[in-house]
Order: structure tokens, then sequence, then C-alpha cells
């Protein structure tokens, strides 16, 4: 049977054109049975308080940056959304006098808008580039900071930020979840051309390195949302991304669910195809199911449920 037409985007594939099995399976998932989703290669994670959340995910950058020596440099990956853990990173890197330059660290933004074929510099207001330095690069001790160069983005040569990733150990790719259910800006494709009558396969999809895409409908309203005060106009339809070819490359994919980026229904979805291995370029998220090392990060206020309730 052809698979059905989405109900957010018509030319595009979505989560809405899975079977609705699938769908109404992930609806019953009750916070039981999303722990009893891990299996080994999925682990999955429970915080309590907005505070531990953000602490832990913190953490890990602390993690990665001590694992790094200019014999073996090593760094972190990660994303903007969420972004309330970088002022905490740079508050632990100057509490603990943590000197990223001797260790040689690095870092990866994952992605970057793009306009007119050229990403944004930090002078656009909505620049990742600019967000990560404001929110913590720039808030650490300059004899501790690292070297501009081991900050590496998605803009520019996107062939030498993809070696990058050959170069240096990616300890842990952080990433939150989008309304779409990508991870960085690794969005469902157009329903058009060879797709039109299905998606990629897992196997094409995860060959796509980092690239410019074309924004899904539903990414560019979110954006609008959670960081444009909905100023849609005022959103990019284009951004150059890190690929799924650079997320296999990390020792570990890390994914932070505070449950404002994404609803109920999606963060149940996503955990659901990942635990039972069925990877769908409809839901990009779910290709993690083949990754060996795929942590999830739920706050337990974020999680909600999937129920109607009239406003």
């Amino acid at each position: 049977m052809p698979r059905p037409i989405s109900k957010l985007a018509p030319a595009w594939w979505d989560y809405t054109t899975l079977e609705p099995e699938l769908l109404a399976d992930a609806a019953r998932i009750d916070e039981k049975k999303l722990k009893g989703l891990a299996r080994p290669g999925f682990t999955i994670h429970f915080y309590d308080t907005l505070q531990e959340f953000y602490a832990a995910e913190a953490l890990e950058y602390i993690d990665a940056w001590r694992q790094s020596t200019p014999d073996n440099p090593a760094g972190i990956c990660g994303p903007i959304g969420p972004t309330e853990q970088l002022p905490i990173v740079a508050q632990m890197v100057n509490a603990l006098g943590i000197n990223l330059k001797k260790h040689d660290a690095h870092f990866w933004g994952m992605d970057e808008w793009v306009i007119d074929g050229k990403t944004v510099d930090t002078n656009h207001p909505l620049s990742f580039a600019k967000a990560d330095k404001e929110l913590c690069f720039d808030r650490i001790d300059k004899s501790l900071r690292i070297p501009e160069k081991n900050l590496h983005f998605p803009s520019g040569d996107l062939e030498a930020y993809s070696k990058s990733y050959d170069d240096i150990r990616c300890v842990v790719m952080q990433g939150g979840q989008g309304e779409i259910k990508h991870w960085a800006f690794n969005d469902p494709l157009p329903r058009t051309g060879k797709y039109k009558d299905a998606p990629p396969t897992p196997a094409e999809y995860r060959k796509l390195g980092t690239r410019v895409v074309k924004l899904h409908p539903v990414t560019i309203t979110q954006n609008a949302r959670t960081s444009g005060g909905g100023n849609v106009a005022l959103v990019p339809t284009e951004a150059a991304t890190v690929g799924p070819r650079e997320t296999w490359k990390a020792e570990k994919v890390s994914i932070w669910h505070p449950g404002h980026h994404d609803n109920p229904f999606g963060l149940r979805l996503s955990a659901l195809m990942i635990s039972k291995r069925l990877p769908d370029s409809s839901v990009p998220m779910s290709l993690l199911a083949d990754h060996p090392n795929v942590h999830f990060h739920y706050l337990r206020s974020g999680i909600g449920t999937v129920k109607v309730e009239m406003h």
C-alpha cells in the first residue's frame, strides 16, 4: 500500500506518513514503559529537576575535554537547543580551572543558518556560532579558553569541517529533538523525484554528510517559536548541518529532552523506534537505532502525557 500523505506538509516526508499502528503504539507509552524501552546500545536516563538535567548535560563537555591531550585531541559536538547548559559549562571550566588550551580541547557546532547560499556570520541575530560564543566560550577565562582554531562550525569550507571528525576524536555528539524528529538539521526530505513514493532508505540517508539542507516547514515554524518570538519571517529556510556520516564517527550520541522542544508524543515515538530497531528516514531520529551507543535524557516533568485536553 502507498504511504499516507503528510498531514503537516503534503510535499514532504515526516512522521505522519508512518503506519497508524506504530503511531498508536507510541501514544500509549507511559513513563514506566518509556523506561522499559532501554536496551543494549540504547540507554535512557531520567532527571527530577532542571538543575540536575542541565548540570548533567554540561558535565558531558567537561568529561570530553578532560580526555583530550595534544597527542590525542578530543572534543564534543553540541547543539543550540537546548542552550541552558552552555553558561553552566563555562562556570564549571572556570571553577575547576580546566586549561582547555593546554588540553588541546575541541568543540563542534552542529549547524548554522544559510541565506542566499552562504552561512550567516555572527552578526545575524539567530546565528548559532554567536549563541555558542556568547553563552559559553566568551564566558570562559581567557587563560583557559579553547583556541579559536579548535572551534569548528559548519560554515565556509564544509569539507574541512567534515574532515575534522577524522582528525579529532569526537567523544560525544549531543543534540536535542525537534518537532520534526531531527537531530541537528537532519530533517525528512521533500516528497519529490526518486523519493516521491517512498522516503530514502535508512542506508541512503546515513550516507549524507555535512551539507546545506532545505528545512522542513515544521522546523522553520519551531525555530520561530523557540528563538524568534514567533517571527517566521526572520527564520532562514536553509541551513548547513552536520550529517549522519559524521554522527556515526562520534563514540556516543547523547540526546536531551527537556520537554519543550518536542511534544510528549514525539518524545515517545523516537524512543520506541530506536528501541525496536525501526529506522525510517521520515523520522530521522529513528536512524539512531543503528548507532552502537545512544543515550536519551528526559526531564521527568517534561515527559507529559499523550491525551486529549481541550483548552
